[in-house]
């Protein structure tokens, strides 16, 4: 069994797993607010097809409700407790989209079925686990809402880490994963508290133990007019993790994947 893995852009992810589809962090506009997106066409329509979408937290470029308005009806949204009060235009998109939303903290499990499979039942577990992130709804405040990272148990199993710094027990509270999708940049020349460059990524891949680890949150978005401030902060962290987790982590495959490209990976180890 494989689970396949399509990259569409900063965390924005589609996991294929038994014949469900999930998704994560969705965010499908050539601009938002300051920075642009500078690498990569804009995600198909058919990136916004899936069964489940994941949000990680708060923060505009992962819940972004315009695109979460691309989604089609009946599409579970699986979001950090308290985020429906926190985010006024969740619930408005939820409401005129069908959407229906499941609040989570860490721990909790949510089960997700395909919703077209013909060939009998597809279902996965999602469970919610912790974040080293700040989750509140930035500039507003002051909800503050825990970000999170999810699990997809399958065929194989999947970290989606979300936006996270190193904490003590990553390692304990995922446990065992075949795929981790690791962020190793951000969209600014500067990386604050909360965060994993290419080496923390690589550190957390060595403490994880995945079979195979793929680097997302990088070369997508940048701060107009800053082309020129920092450029390799945007550039090189792909392939920065990659030659730091053949330092740290030797046994974990890589996958850098283009912007819009999959790999299939299988689960066994």
């Amino acid at each position: 069994m494989a689970v396949e893995v399509t990259w569409w852009g900063h965390a924005t992810v589609t996991v294929t797993d038994s014949g469900v589809r999930v998704l994560t962090d969705p965010l499908f506009v050539r601009r938002l607010a300051h920075l642009r997106r500078r690498r990569g066409a804009l995600p198909p329509p058919a990136a916004a097809r899936a069964d489940a979408v994941l949000v990680s937290h708060l923060h505009a470029d992962h819940l972004h409700p315009a695109s979460l308005a691309r989604l089609a009806p009946g599409t579970r949204l699986v979001v950090p407790y308290g985020a429906a009060a926190a985010v006024p235009g969740l619930r408005r998109v939820a409401s005129v989209r069908g959407l229906p939303v499941t609040e989570v903290r860490p721990g909790d499990t949510v089960s997700v079925r395909a919703s077209r499979n013909g060939h009998g039942p597809a279902e996965v577990t999602v469970r919610a686990v912790h974040a080293a992130h700040d989750g509140r709804r930035l500039p507003y405040g002051p909800h503050r809402v825990p970000a999170l990272g999810y699990v997809v148990h399958g065929a194989a199993t999947t970290y989606f880490a979300g936006d996270t710094g190193l904490f003590d027990t990553m390692a304990e509270e995922v446990g065992a994963c075949d795929v981790a999708l690791l962020p190793v940049g951000g969209w600014g020349p500067f990386l604050g508290h909360g965060h994993l460059d290419a080496r923390r990524a690589a550190e957390a891949a060595a403490r994880l133990g995945p079979v195979s680890a793929v680097p997302v949150h990088y070369g997508t978005y940048w701060p107009i007019g800053m082309d020129a401030v920092r450029p390799h902060e945007f550039h090189s962290p792909g392939d920065e993790f990659a030659r730091q987790a053949g330092l740290l982590a030797p046994e974990v495959a890589v996958h850098r994947l283009a912007h819009g490209e999959s790999v299939r990976l299988t689960g066994a180890r």
